[in-house]
C-alpha cells in the first residue's frame, strides 16, 4: 500500500477556496453552494477568475494562465484549508504541466470535485495526496441531494465514509481491500499512456460518465482492456452512467444508471474475477455521494455491497 497523505480536518471558520479550473460558470449557479458553505461555518473565498469567461472552441472559465493562476493560488495559500471546484466541463488537462505544489506539500488541503476534476485528482494522487471525488459547488441541472453535500462536509471534518448498497444483477461477489483510484471514465481514458495516469496495480477502480454514445463507451472500456488495466486492478466500482447512447437507441435516455451501458461494461469484464459493484451513487447524478480518491477502501460484495473507507 502506497503511503498517501490525507489533509487535516477542517474546523469552523476555516477558509475554502472556490475556483473554476475548467468550464465557465454563472454566479447564479453557485449561490446556493456558497451559502451552504457559509451555513456550515466555513468562509468561502472566491478565486479571482471564478466567473471569468473565455471562448476558444469551448466556454472556459478564463484563459489557461488565468485558470492556472487561481489553481496555484488556492493550492498553495496557507490561509486556505480546502479547495472546491465550481464545476467540471473541460480544461483541467491544460493546467497539470504547470501545477505548483510547493506550499501544498507542506500544508496539504482537500481538493473537492468530480467530472473533469478527475485530472487534478489523478495528479494529486501521483504526488501522494488524497482528494474528494464529490459534488462541485455548482448545483447541477439534475439537482443535488442534501446528503450528497453533507457527506462531503463529513469528510472535511474527518468522519469516515461507509456505504451499503442493494445488490445489482451484474455485480460480482468477493472481498477485497485496496486504494481507490479513478473518477470520470473519459478522463481516465484521456490520461492513459501519460505520466499523469493513475497507477492501477492492485487498486480498486471507480468509473462514471455522462453523455457518451455507446460505441464511445465501448471504445474507452476497450482502451482500458488493451492497456492491461483490468489485469491490474483488484476491484471495480461503477457509478452513474447518465444520458448515455443516442436518444433513438436508448428509450430510457434520462436514466442515471443506464442498464445498456452497464450490460456493455459487464460483458467486457466478464472474464475477470475481481469483485465488482454496479450502481454506486456517485457521478453526474442527483444523489452524488463522495468517494476518497487515494483512500484505503474495503469492498465486500455479497447479497449487498459494503464499501468502507
Amino acid at each position: 500500500m502506497n503511503k498517501t497523505i490525507f489533509p487535516k480536518s477542517l474546523k469552523k471558520g476555516d477558509k475554502i477556496a472556490i475556483i473554476s479550473p475548467a468550464g465557465a460558470v454563472e454566479s447564479s449557479q453557485l449561490e446556493k453552494g456558497i451559502e451552504m458553505i457559509k451555513s456550515k461555518g466555513f468562509e468561502p473565498v472566491l478565486g479571482e477568475h471564478l466567473y471569468t469567461k473565455y471562448a476558444n472552441g469551448y466556454n472556459y472559465a478564463g484563459t489557461e494562465q488565468e485558470r492556472l493562476k487561481d489553481m496555484n493560488w488556492a493550492l498553495n495559500d496557507n490561509e486556505i484549508s480546502a479547495v472546491w471546484a465550481s464545476r467540471g466541463g473541460y480544461g483541467c488537462q491544460h493546467l497539470i504541466p504547470e501545477l505548483n505544489l510547493k506550499n501544498f506539500a507542506r500544508n496539504p488541503k482537500w481538493y473537492i470535485g468530480y467530472s473533469d476534476n478527475t485530472v487534478i485528482q489523478s495528479y494529486l494522487l501521483k504526488k501522494g495526496f488524497a482528494s474528494i471525488h464529490g459534488q462541485t459547488v455548482k448545483t447541477s441541472s439534475f439537482g443535488v441531494t442534501e446528503e450528497s453535500y453533507d457527506l462531503v462536509f463529513n469528510v472535511l471534518k474527518g468522519k469516515p465514509l461507509k456505504y451499503t448498497l442493494s445488490s445489482h444483477q451484474f455485480s460480482k461477489k468477493g472481498n477485497v481491500e485496496g486504494q481507490l483510484v479513478g473518477g470520470n471514465l473519459a478522463l481516465i481514458y484521456a490520461l492513459l499512456g501519460t505520466k499523469y495516469s493513475f497507477d492501477f496495480k492492485d487498486k480498486i477502480l471507480f468509473i462514471e460518465d455522462i453523455g457518451e454514445n455507446f460505441y464511445a463507451l465501448d471504445r474507452m472500456i476497450m482502451s482500458l482492456e488493451l492497456a492491461g488495466v483490468f489485469n491490474k486492478i483488484s476491484g471495480l466500482i461503477i457509478g452513474g452512467m447518465t444520458n448515455m447512447g443516442d436518444e433513438k437507441e436508448n428509450k430510457q435516455y434520462e436514466e442515471s444508471f443506464d442498464e445498456f451501458a452497464y450490460k456493455l461494461i459487464a460483458d467486457r469484464i466478464s472474464k475477470y474475477e475481481f469483485p465488482t459493484v454496479f450502481g454506486f451513487p456517485n457521478g453526474h447524478i442527483k444523489d452524488n455521494r463522495p468517494l476518497i480518491i487515494g483512500g484505503n477502501v474495503r469492498l465486500e460484495v455479497k447479497n449487498k455491497a459494503k464499501i468502507e473507507f
